[in-house]
């Protein structure tokens, strides 16, 4: 970019119909302030004020630094500098005038260098269009520098006299950073050279001298319009004026004709200028200009506008698309002119969000957050509106219902109500809560208890779309209704159990309804879903329906092996009934008891899918993981390690999950001290486990158990001298009575202790292990 200087006022007022750095030739005198100088005033109204505010907020900070020995020169004529010059980079330099207004004093190149005559380091700017000197100032340890925006360096040299200088590149700017904190003795890392700006507040500061100049809308200007507001998209104070602007006038509808006039006239540039100038302008991201771009009169314009992007070498066709290909369906008519055109509206910002939307970032903000509030809003708005309007959704309800419904009408109307429940996810819980309360009671359960039975795959799938939402936002609810459908249904077909159905009769090979649905069931059982229930007898209540009525439906695949093509579900089966085992003490337990279900579950040890048999060790490593000793004697009494031992024998020394998992569950028996399973595993196990030596579980299991063993023992020998004291005393209180009652005795017997060899050898008779299974 090639820099200019224009003549040096004298009285230091900035002149406009004088052509800046980089400015545009052609354009009118009130026009010539080029992009950059606009886009650089708006900056510096901002930042450079300041010098000034430092003036008004620190004056005693200024009054006590020494007598000026450096001097500002500006518009002196050109003399020899004395000293060596440094590198110049291209600058503008600006003075804080008595009125508190930033003039512009020209543009040349900055150097520091030394002065003889001030005995400094002095910042120089010399004229690019002629030898005048614009600035010459020395740099005093004194002086407070800041550095802004990578490209401002600004200072004050007395009260009300700021200074500033406006860098063409960050490069130059660190440059000269560079000189002034090595001038000062500072550490150029840091953006001030003295603490006393510090609490100053930028935004508050902003002065009144920048004078916000929109180019007026006209064809001829739409370049420097677009210039202009993509200029501004970097500050936000100027993107708050921008819009203030836009809300109160007729700019935008002024836009939207000039957009028909180059359609009409084939003006491909003035089109693509005018798609920068509406995009920039919704990334503004202000409500209050979308609600007059997005009115009836101009959405569509704006749509169009849209379509000469200038990276694409075509227009797209997105009015064709909105007013042909897109249909508007009412599955029942809706008499609301507000509610339709608000649905309308909706749409149509969606479509234009789609259009401009970028590659979403986890780093960056995104830059349409603007137009995501106004669509959330909006669905908010629609959903309120249709929850007001009674007879719409009882009208949906009575055709849903209507089992001699057309296929496609149907589809409509699920579909509707699928679209109607992910708007109703931005309501507020309190709405929420009373739209879902509606819902139930005009009966959206039972009518999605008949959808979901039909046989056609696309009903089926919008039915378990809008199940979920209700699941998910209040499982309490449905916990609730299946109870009192239990309780009145009489052909004995209960919607939990359709839900069980469609689980186990998926036909995905990839399960994906099936799995869909496990995770469903899994929200529907798990205790944290039923806090919000009033009523500890409530949420037992609905676990006993379940155990009674449903488990059996849940588990039946695991007692028909019937295929092969059912493993996958039946490791869903499995991860549910870990899932209950671990959050259901109770229940769980007396059904597998009951039902023996562990021992079925251990058949698949033998499976030829090692996914399907960790599954299997899972959930006995779950039960043993309890330690609740009924579990642990339903085991032993069961033999039900046996399994487990041969998948460890056939699996031989290979090392992989498999082994490992057995290994582990072994050693956390170990681990823990489970005593009643240590004394069950080395008396039945311990002589296949003697030749596994690459682990030490089996050994160290064995010392346990011989530990135990002396500790029973040394027990005992402590207790019988306490027995045979006992068994003696007691004996002869027997005797005494005896020798009481037989008056005709003519020789009582001596009475004779025990023997020892009357008390049986503790060596010989089993262990009785403590029931505590709490570790040593």
């Amino acid at each position: 970019m090639q820099a200019r200087a224009g003549r040096i006022p004298e009285n230091g007022t900035h002149l406009r119909n004088r052509q800046g750095l980089g400015s545009r030739a052609g354009l009118p005198r009130r026009h010539a302030l080029c992009d950059r100088d606009r886009f650089f005033s708006a900056r510096l109204a901002n930042s450079a004020t300041v010098a000034a505010a430092r003036s008004r907020l620190y004056p005693s900070s200024l009054s006590r630094r020494k007598p000026a020995t450096s001097r500002v020169r500006v518009g002196a004529a050109a003399k020899t500098l004395e000293g060596t010059m440094a590198d110049k980079y291209t600058v503008k330099v600006y003075s804080l005038n008595g009125d508190q207004q930033w003039d512009n004093l020209g543009t040349g190149q900055v150097s520091s260098t030394y002065v003889e005559e001030l005995q400094g380091v002095c910042l120089r700017v010399q004229s690019d269009s002629s030898e005048a000197l614009i600035l010459e100032s020395k740099i005093n340890s004194s002086t407070p520098y800041q550095r802004q925006q990578e490209t401002l360096i600004i200072w004050s040299e007395a009260e009300n006299h700021g200074l500033a200088l406006y860098f063409q590149d960050a490069e130059g700017c660190q440059k000269i950073w560079e000189d002034i904190c090595q001038a000062q003795g500072k550490d150029p890392s840091v953006d001030l050279t003295e603490n006393i700006l510090d609490e100053l507040e930028f935004d508050d500061l902003l002065g009144s001298s920048y004078v916000f100049d929109l180019p007026n809308c006209e064809l001829s200007k739409l370049e420097e319009i677009s210039d202009f507001v993509t200029s501004v998209l970097h500050e936000p104070t100027f993107k708050e004026r921008l819009a203030l602007i836009l809300e109160n006038g007729d700019y935008i509808k002024n836009l939207l004709q000039l957009f028909h006039t180059c359609e009409n006239q084939g003006d491909t540039a003035g089109l693509r200028h005018l798609h920068e100038i509406i995009k920039g302008i919704l990334l503004l991201n202000k409500t209050s200009v979308f609600k007059v771009m997005f009115s009836e009169e101009c959405i569509m314009d704006v749509v169009g506008c849209l379509e000469y992007d200038p990276a694409l070498a075509q227009p797209k066709r997105h009015r064709e698309f909105l007013t042909q290909n897109a249909k508007f369906k009412e599955v029942v008519p809706i008499t609301d002119c507000e509610l339709r055109q608000k649905i309308h509206q909706t749409y149509r910002v969606q479509h234009i969000y789609n259009i401009l939307s970028p590659i979403p970032s986890v780093f960056e903000e995104h830059p349409l957050y603007g137009l995501t509030t106004f669509i959330f809003l909006n669905k908010m708005e629609i959903v309120r509106m249709l929850h007001k309007d009674e007879n719409f959704l009882s009208e949906v309800f009575v055709q849903l219902r209507n089992e001699t419904l057309d296929y496609d009408k149907q589809c409509e109307l699920l579909f509707f109500f699928k679209e109607f429940f992910e708007f109703s996810q931005t309501l507020e819980p309190s709405d929420k809560d009373a739209l879902l309360t509606t819902l139930i009671d005009l009966g959206i359960l039972p009518v999605l208890k008949i959808v979901m039975g039909r046989n056609n795959l696309q009903v089926r799938s919008a039915a378990t779309d809008i199940f979920t939402y209700l699941v998910e936002y209040n499982p309490c609810m449905i916990q609730e209704f299946i109870i009192q459908e239990a309780q009145q249904s009489g052909d004995g077909k209960l919607f939990i159990n359709l839900v069980i159905e469609q689980m186990i009769c998926d036909t995905d090979p990839e399960l994906a309804g099936a799995f869909h649905f496990m995770g469903l069931l899994r929200t529907l059982l798990d205790p944290e879903s039923m806090l919000s229930t009033p009523s500890k007898c409530k949420r037992s209540h609905f676990l006993h329906f379940f155990y009674k009525c449903c488990m059996d439906n849940l588990v039946a695949p695991l007692f028909a092996i019937t295929s092969e093509n059912i493993s996958q579900l039946l490791s869903l089966i499995l991860e549910l009934l870990m899932f209950c085992v671990q959050h259901h003490t109770y229940y769980i337990k007396n059904y597998i008891l009951r039902k023996d279900l562990l021992r079925k579950v251990l058949m698949l040890m033998k499976s030829k899918h090692t996914f399907l048999t960790l599954c299997a060790l899972r959930l006995m490593r779950r039960m043993i993981g309890l330690r609740d000793e009924l579990y642990n004697y339903y085991i032993i009494k069961g033999n039900l390690f046996e399994p487990v031992v041969n998948a460890l024998l056939e699996n031989g020394t290979r090392y992989n999950m498999l082994n490992s998992a057995i290994l582990e569950l072994f050693e956390y028996i170990r681990v823990e001290n489970i005593k009643s399973l240590i004394k069950h595993i080395v008396e039945k196990f311990y002589k296949v486990f003697e030749s596994i030596e690459y682990v030490q579980t089996f050994k160290g299991l064995k010392i346990k158990y011989e530990k135990e063993k002396d500790q029973q023992s040394q027990v005992w020998k402590h207790l019988r001298p306490i027995l045979y004291t006992e068994r003696y005393r007691r004996r002869v209180q027997v005797l005494e009575k005896e020798e009481m009652c037989e008056q005709n005795s003519e020789e009582e017997e001596a009475v004779m202790p025990p023997l020892e060899d009357d008390f049986p050898d503790p060596c010989n008779e089993p262990i009785k292990f403590n029931t505590n299974s709490a570790s040593e």
